[in-house]
């Protein structure tokens, strides 16, 4: 899944739109940790159990935004963006959230491909030769999606249970 905070891609085209997709959790403070972390906060520096849990949260949230986007038959996600707010002090809610899109490595030759949409493209092109041959299609080639139809998304991580 590749995501990317802009709204554009370079070298892909957004071929379909799947919406909003986000992950959100709240987390409370564990009593030791906050105890150590207001000792640490004393003399300045890092307080690596809340840098931990912060990281862990924003890991957790990233991976709930791209089993939604996934199961929508995203292979991307653009605008994406953390948010963190405290609630009731005591807890902490932290959201990723962009949107869901379907995109298309360009060719070389295309306007707007990239070195890396071109190897993209290359890579595919060896990957389909491989692949045996779609009844009617020429040899070496394999039909593509249907129209408005996208490709199954990849095994998408453990959904969300509320």
């Amino acid at each position: 899944m590749l995501i990317v905070t802009s709204n554009k891609i370079p070298g892909h085209r957004i071929d379909a739109v799947f919406g909003e997709v986000m992950g959100l959790t709240v987390r409370s403070r564990d009593i030791g940790s906050q105890m150590m972390a207001g000792f640490r906060s004393l003399g300045g520096g890092e307080l690596p159990e809340m840098t931990k849990a912060l990281y862990e949260s924003r890991q957790e949230v990233m991976a709930r935004m791209v089993s939604e986007a996934q199961q929508r038959g995203a292979n991307a996600i653009v605008a994406m963006r953390f948010d963190t707010s405290e609630m009731g002090g005591n807890w902490t809610e932290v959201c990723a959230y962009g949107t869901a899109v379907f995109t298309i490595p360009l060719a070389e030759g295309e306007p707007g491909a990239t070195g890396q949409s071109i190897y993209l493209t290359s890579a595919a092109g060896q990957q389909s030769a491989q692949q045996p041959a779609t009844p009617g299609a020429a040899p070496g080639q394999t039909a593509p999606p249907a129209p408005g139809q996208f490709p199954a998304p990849h095994s998408p991580q453990q959904p969300f249970q509320q």
